[in-house]
């Protein structure tokens, strides 16, 4: 089993360019191999996960290419879908495996999904329901509503879908399927999730209208099969920079730059509970912002941070950088609790248990309640054997709180990183020094 021992740092410092973001990347490869063109991506993120994702197309007709600067080609198939002649496997990722079933369904094509034994135990059923009431025949082969996922798709009708829960990757792939239908599609959000896929489609001219909670497309056979193709420069994820910033901001003497990072509205909820807690942060827009997701550089320095609360409407825009709010809190003066953050509990792992769980055996005062935590701050004493629950959130969280322990901590099952951020390792050295050893055993 992969393991690291991560070692105390005095400070964090430096710049850095986090990868690219990696629910954007899911979403680029899709509507890029489906386009009636060429297109090149710049910034995509090669993880696990997104590559994936792009195999996936190529396996349903798409043709891509890597380049020499490190973008990838990516030729479309003109709106047009063949079956694949093998199960596609999404590996560890539900973003891949929702939206793609949204997707498929308004195909005339038969596909099977599937994945690594995280993935299959995640729900699904969440997108099942509104792709069956589309029309869609969509067939759940796991236990209790989870894939693997049968699709056999096409002849998709319009719908007026209430999501029961605040998701992007409901919301999503009711969207994605939409492209099919031949008439509206309208989708209405308990509260704003992350718009990644609204902005794609309208950066392509597609005709999608946004109107508070309530997001409307009108579906077009026809010109989905002109779907136009364009060049893509992913931003930097900010869900990746969220470890640096946080590092940075509980270490006293930290000045840390992070460059080219994302900043939708939508997935940044994390700065402001960052400066609640006392941080130094500061946020400087890119001039060259794209058209469709706004750039910039994130500057944030070290000093000591007080307990906050995280609930409510916060929650859908900060799902991915809860872990992290407990690490933080766990060197905070006072008390931070995260409530209203049940969907947690069904992540690649169940992440409030999880993240309870690593702090305790750090010798931090955590606590689990139904829909998130309470961490005291205090001293971190390190010098124990921590599970990664197979989810990378939970590796790099407890690597950043591991800095901070007086004894150095072994985190077992650490390959699961490379899901989302292949260079953690590297970024985590650019920044602190030599603080870690890794090996296989």
């Amino acid at each position: 089993m992969e393991q690291v021992k991560v070692g105390r740092a005095d400070r964090m410092c430096g710049v850095l360019h986090v990868p690219g973001d990696k629910s954007i990347s899911h979403r680029v490869a899709m509507l890029s191999g489906l386009s009636a063109g060429s297109s090149v991506l710049s910034g995509f993120l090669q993880s696990e996960d997104c590559l994936n994702t792009l195999h996936a197309m190529v396996a349903m007709g798409a043709k891509v290419t890597a380049l020499s600067d490190g973008s990838i080609r990516v030729e479309g198939t003109g709106g047009v879908l063949r079956s694949p002649a093998t199960v596609l496997d999404m590996g560890n990722s539900g973003t891949g495996m929702r939206l793609l079933t949204g997707l498929l369904a308004g195909f005339p094509i038969q596909a099977e999904l599937t994945g690594d034994a995280s993935l299959l135990s995640r729900p699904m059923k969440r997108i099942e329901q509104p792709l069956r009431e589309m029309g869609g025949t969509i067939e759940l082969l796991g236990v209790n509503g989870c894939g693997p996922i049968r699709i056999a798709g096409g002849n998709l009708h319009p719908i007026r879908y209430e999501l029961p829960v605040a998701s992007a990757q409901i919301k999503s792939a009711v969207l994605l399927a939409g492209l099919s239908v031949a008439g509206e599609v309208c989708v209405i959000e308990p509260e704003q999730t992350r718009d990644h896929t609204e902005r794609i489609l309208m950066a392509l001219g597609l005709p999608l209208v946004v109107d508070g909670c309530r997001i409307t497309l009108q579906g077009d056979p026809e010109r989905l099969r002109a779907l136009p193709s364009r060049d893509w420069k992913v931003p930097g994820d900010f869900s990746s920079a969220a470890f640096w910033l946080v590092g940075a901001a509980m270490t006293p003497g930290s000045d840390v730059t992070l460059v080219g990072v994302g900043l939708n509205p939508r997935r940044t909820a994390l700065l402001a509970v960052l400066e609640r807690m006392g941080a130094h942060v500061q946020v400087d827009v890119d001039a060259d912002s794209a058209d469709w997701e706004q750039t910039g550089t994130i500057t944030v320095r070290g000093g000591r941070l007080r307990g906050t609360t995280v609930c409510g409407q916060e929650i859908p825009n900060l799902i991915d950088e809860l872990p992290l709010v407990a690490v933080a809190g766990a060197v905070a003066e006072g008390e931070t609790v995260v409530a209203d953050a049940a969907e947690l509990r069904v992540k690649e792992s169940d992440r409030i248990q999880a993240v309870c769980r690593n702090l305790v055996l750090m010798g931090c005062n955590a606590a689990e309640r139904p829909d998130g935590f309470v961490v005291r701050g205090g001293a971190v004493v390190g010098g124990a054997t921590l599970q990664s629950y197979m989810d990378h959130r939970i590796v790099m969280a407890m690597s950043v709180l591991a800095l901070h322990a007086a004894n150095p901590v072994v985190i077992e099952g650490v390959g699961c990183v490379a899901t989302s951020y292949p260079t953690f390792w590297q970024d985590l050295e650019t920044l602190c020094g030599k603080v870690i050893g890794y090996e296989e055993r």
